[in-house]
Parts: C-alpha cells; sequence; structure tokens
C-alpha cells in the first residue's frame, strides 16, 4: 500500500497495490496490518456505502462530535468524487485550511480523513457508488454539519455545475456561525 501524506499531514492518501492480468485486477482494499505498517492504527467498526445518481451530488461538509468523532477512510467503487477534509481541530496549525483529492474507482485511491475534520465530497460522474470505514459507531445527537460554499472556507469544488443537497446540507450553519467541538492534539 502506498501511504502519502497531503498538504495537512494528518489527512493521508493510501493507494493500495492492484494486481492485475486479463480478467481484472485484484486488490486489499483495506488491511489492519499494512496500516500498522504504515503507523496508522485505527479500529474501524462500522462501513457505510452511498450512491448518488446525479453528478454535482454533494454531500458535506458532515462530523461526528466528541465523544462520537469518527476518523473514516473513505473509497470509490464505481465513479468518481472530488473528497474535500477541513481541519477544524482549535489549536492546529492547519486550523481551516482544507485539502481535496479526486478519489475514483479507476485510480483506486482512498482518502484517510482524521477525527477533528469536517468531510465532505461532490460527484464527478453519474451514479457514483462510495464504500467508507468508520473508526465510531453513528451518533444521531453528534451528527453536524458546515455550509458546503462558506465563504471563509472558500472550498473550490470544481467545476460541477448545479449541486444536489440533502435538506439537511441546504441549511447547515456557516463556519463563522459554529463552534468546532474539536481541540488539536498534535496530530491524528
Amino acid at each position: 500500500m502506498d501511504v502519502v501524506s497531503t498538504l495537512i499531514e494528518d489527512v493521508k492518501i493510501l493507494t493500495p497495490r492492484r494486481f492485475g492480468d486479463g480478467r481484472g485486477f485484484f486488490s486489499e482494499s483495506w488491511s489492519r496490518r499494512a496500516m500498522q505498517g504504515a503507523g496508522l492504527e485505527f479500529d474501524f467498526v462500522q462501513d457505510n456505502e452511498s450512491l448518488s445518481r446525479e453528478v454535482g451530488t454533494l454531500r458535506g461538509l458532515h462530523y461526528q462530535a466528541p465523544p462520537f468523532a469518527q476518523a473514516k477512510l473513505v473509497r470509490v467503487v464505481r465513479g468518481a468524487i472530488l473528497d474535500v477534509a477541513v481541519d477544524v481541530r482549535i489549536g492546529s496549525p492547519d486550523f481551516g485550511k482544507w485539502i481535496s483529492a479526486e478519489i475514483s474507482a479507476e485510480n483506486g485511491a482512498q482518502i484517510l480523513v482524521p477525527r477533528g475534520f469536517l468531510h465532505g465530497f461532490v460527484t464527478l460522474l453519474a451514479d457514483t457508488h462510495v464504500i467508507y470505514k468508520a473508526d465510531g459507531f453513528y451518533n444521531a445527537e453528534a451528527d453536524g454539519a458546515v455550509i458546503w460554499d462558506d465563504p471563509v472556507l472558500a472550498i473550490d469544488w470544481g467545476d460541477v455545475g448545479a449541486v444536489q443537497l440533502s435538506d439537511k446540507d441546504k441549511i447547515a450553519p456557516k463556519f463563522a456561525d459554529w463552534t468546532s467541538p474539536f481541540t488539536y492534539e498534535g496530530g491524528s
């Protein structure tokens, strides 16, 4: 597995090795041993998946507040997304900064989003199927969001046209009107 740090060091791009032949390919999409070998210790407890029918379906910017915070390992099994992670750990040198990465079934890349980050993605292809692991169980009372097009964050979502949003994401608060529940502890 290839592990690369992004401009925000705690966010990683993991690309499992693919073994291909005329039939297609085989890949270990997740391996505890490979993660530990890369110095990444996560105890994933839940798998989630979404299917987005339309190009421009935007899901985010979401989080689970402590003590129900979640790290996520996100991959695409069909289609493509622009995935975004925003550091919202109070005291972090990267507070308020974001990174984005194109994750697709074709490139096989995955993004590791640690606890203390807002997370979201927009679909780049129709019928995009996303699966992600979480290291904490979902808790409805801890569920939260920040508006996807916040002017302070100024995230470049690319040229996807009109976005499709859930009702929850349409009314999420602005970054300036929101108080982060996360604290920076010197790393992920």
